[in-house]
Order: C-alpha cells, then structure tokens, then sequence
C-alpha cells in the first residue's frame, strides 16, 4: 500500500481540498495528536474556506526524537484527520486530509532551523501546547544552549533572535492547561530576560511587540486508532502513520485584543473560536458543567451499575439526573448568557452520548476528592448562596463520592479506589462508622474541603440520610429519587 504524499492523492483522484505551497505563518511547539486535531484542523479550514494561506513548521518541546519528526517529512506533512460524535443527537464522521503542515523540527538536532525562523517576515504566530509542566522557569537554562531544555528558555531565544533581525513581534496562543496560560508564559520569559542579562531594548520589544494570549482550549482527542489503523488505512486506500482521531465538538476562547480576529480569519470560516477580554468565565463555564456534571455523576453511575459514560447517556433515569444537575443547579450559578450556557450544556450531552468513544467510569473516578472540590463544591456553594437552599443533585453527588469510597466494591467485586494516600488512609479510618459518623467525618475534614463543607446549613443532614438511602434501597433508585 502506498505512503500517504500529494503524489498519492493524485494518482487516486482525490477531490479534497489540499494545500501544496503557501508561506510558514505559524510556529507551533507541539506535534502532539491533541494540536493537530485541534489547531491545524483550525488552520486546514482558515486556508480552505477563508483564504488564510498558511503553512505550520511543527517543533518538538523537547526534541530528541528526529524518527518522529522524519515522519512528518515522509508524507509530505500530510496525516489524516478523524472526527466523530453526535451532533444533534445523531451520529456523524468527518474524516479530512490535513495538508496546513510544512515540516516538523527536533530542536536538538535542527535548532539552527529553529533560528532560521524567526528570519521569516511571514511568521507571525506561535502556538504552543507543552503539556502542564512545560510553561516552567529552570534557572539551570543558559543563553548559550543549543537548545536550551526548557520551552520558556527556548521561545526567549527564539523572540531575541527575531529581534536582532529586525522582524516583527508575534501573536503567542498558550494551549497548555494550566490557569493563565499565556500570562504564565510571559512571566517566563522575563525571568530568563532577567537573568540572562538582555537588552533592555528586547525587553521592551517583548513586552510592546508581542502579544501573548491565555487560552482555554476544549476537544477530546483520542489519538492514534493503533489497533483499527490497518483497517482505517486498508478503507483509504493508503498507509498513513500520523491517523489522529478526535470529537466534533471543539471550541478555543482566546484572550486578547479583537485586532486578533482581522489577522485570523475563523469568523468568515465559521469556526468555534472565540476572542474576550477575560477567558475567566468560559473556564468556568467548562469546568462547571462540561468537568462538573462528569464528577457529579460518574461514581453513582457506577454504583449503579453502569461501565461507561456512554451506557449513562442511554440510561433515562441517570440522564434525567444529569441534565437536572446540569441545566436546574450547575447553570444557575454561572454568570454568562443563559442561552449560551444552556447551548453548551446541550452539546455535553452529545459529547458524553459519543459512541466512537468507550470513557470508562472507573478512570474518570480517579482522585475524585480533588476532583469533587475544584468541579462540584464552587456550584454547590454558589447554589446555596443565590437561592438559600441546597440543590439536591450536587448534594447527592456528595454522598455519592462517599458511598464510593467506603464500599470498595459492587456487587461483590472489589473495584480500585484511586486517590492521594492521605485520601484512602482516612477512609479506610472509617471503614466501621454508621451513615451519620461517616458523614460528619467526611464532611468537616478541613484538608479536603478548607471547612467550606461543614458551613452549610442542614448539608451533613442530608448526605447522612442519602448515605441511608442508598444502602436502603441501592445507588440507582436512591439517584432516580434525586428527580422527585
């Protein structure tokens, strides 16, 4: 079978749409599947349908792996793209050659590449997606590596080579997930402009002439088939190595000024990006409903019975009891337009309801005390401070999370607990204790919820006696009562 180029595509009559030639306009530190099931989906669009006229020159973060970058060049950047999901309700597949990208660069091995990018006059976006732990300042990093190991120290390098030559300063969009990410990245790079010394001229440079944008990025990309490859490959009629598969659903909120839109044009080709003032709410409005309703239902859904998110979708009961916490007591508490917030909880349905994805319960279960506190307890708060009660899903949820813990085990089989050693040493402390004792123990542990718990009124009440509930009657009919 044929390598995936441009040559086989021909041969083969291929009426997509393909880029073959255009100016290296981005610079993307990533080459990961979630980037290029993301932004070069973005991009391949801009290009088709909005004349953006745009290569991607790929970097690797960290370099070291010039097989994988080589790949890249073996099908003339081209990977095929894979997107499936619901969409109003109905299943749906898009599959789409990408053809935005140039070339892929080791920064160990092409770094003088790297340099010889910032000559480029057409350059004029930096992506980066490092992972967490990659927007960080190691003050081993010196001016004189080549290249240096961190990514800060790599894009300071970078921006002072641009600035000897003269070129224009760049817009940077930061996809790591992290809190302000963009503004993260700049501290970086100040800190290395500091300690190395540089002109005050490139720091003012930076700080004028570059705009560096926090961003909030949303798809689930599930990456290479690997086991289904040969059988994608052998329905394409040719071998391609870089298969990236993903969700429809994707949206980029990009915070920064509107000039950004005039120079990316993704309004005219109808794309789900989004420029604010403050990517604040839209992170709330993610973690809230799209992370929130996960935690909120996944460790009752198991204790129910259910295996994966989507056997939840297609239970009526468990779906009812979602979309209450959802659309009745998550999206009262959030601050953007009710139409917007409500179109957002809609398209979570379809997402959890995909069957090209198999999400496990149990992996989503892991560390759901942390997970508990950053998603569910600032709705469930909220909720009691705006309308003076508590709401009964995101309560539930609570008992739920408790009941998962203490019990081990469903059915008879034990089931994994997974979670930060003080977290299982503390239940397993309470193994013995009746619904009342468990409930107040877990209730006004100061470390895992900072006494924000034990401050509302009638709540260690009613987790106790949902704890009674559901040893009573079981998990399932305890939730389907949450509806009543």
């Amino acid at each position: 079978m044929e390598r995936l180029q441009f040559a086989t595509l021909e041969a083969r009559g291929y009426e997509g749409y393909l880029l073959k030639e255009a100016p290296e306009r981005v610079l993307q530190f990533g080459e990961g599947n979630f980037l290029r099931a993301f932004v070069e989906n973005f991009i391949d669009r801009m290009n088709e349908e909005a004349g953006f006229d745009a290569k991607v020159v790929l970097a690797q973060p960290r370099g070291g792996h010039p097989e994988a970058a080589d790949r890249f060049g073996e099908q003339d950047g081209l990977y095929t793209l894979i997107l499936r999901g619901r969409e109003n309700g109905e299943p749906k597949e898009l599959t789409r050659v990408i053809s935005c990208v140039s070339r892929c660069l080791d920064p160990k091995r092409d770094w003088d590449k790297m340099l010889a990018c910032m000559e480029n006059k057409e350059l004029r976006f930096l992506v980066s997606n490092t992972t967490e732990a990659g927007i960080v300042f190691d003050a081993a990093c010196k001016a004189t590596d080549t290249p240096p190991s961190s990514f800060p120290a790599k894009l300071t390098l970078l921006l002072h080579e641009r600035w000897k030559k003269g070129g224009k300063g760049f817009i940077i969009l930061s996809c790591e997930l992290i809190d302000h990410n963009g503004d993260e990245l700049k501290r970086c790079v100040n800190e290395y402009i500091r300690l190395w010394e540089m002109e005050e001229e490139f720091r003012n440079w930076v700080k004028e002439e570059n705009i560096f944008c926090s961003t909030l990025v949303d798809r689930i990309v599930t990456g290479s088939p690997k086991g289904d490859a040969p059988a994608i490959c052998e329905k394409l009629g040719y071998e391609d190595q870089l298969i990236d598969t993903g969700e429809l659903f994707a949206a980029w909120v990009i915070e920064g000024p509107q000039s950004i839109k005039e120079e990316l044009p993704f309004e005219k080709a109808g794309l789900p990006i989004q420029v604010v003032d403050d990517v604040t709410p839209y992170k709330q409005r993610k973690v809230r409903i799209l992370n929130g309703a996960h935690t909120s239902m996944v460790l009752g859904a198991y204790l129910a019975g259910k295996n994966i998110v989507r056997d939840c979708m297609q239970d009526e009961n468990i779906r009812a009891y979602l979309n209450k916490a959802m659309f009745e007591e998550i999206i009262p508490t959030l601050d953007l337009p009710k139409e917007e917030l409500s179109s957002f909880a809609a398209s979570v349905i379809d997402r959890f309801d995909n069957p090209y994805i198999d999400h496990q319960l149990l992996d989503i279960s892991l560390n759901s005390a942390s997970k508990w506190k950053a998603r569910v307890m600032p709705s469930l708060t909220e909720y009691v401070k705006r309308k003076g009660v508590l709401p009964r899903c995101l309560t539930f949820s609570f008992a739920a999370f408790i009941a998962f813990y203490h019990q081990g085990e469903r059915n008879g089989e034990p089931y994994p607990v997974r979670d930060d050693p003080w977290v299982l040493e503390f239940f397993d402390a309470h193994k013995k204790d009746t619904c009342d004792e468990l409930a107040h123990a877990v209730v006004n542990n100061e470390k895992m919820w900072d006494g924000e718990l034990a401050k509302l009124a009638g709540f260690e009440e009613a987790v106790a006696n949902d704890l009674k509930r559901i040893e009573e009657a079981g998990m399932y009919e305890a939730m389907r009562e949450c509806l009543a």
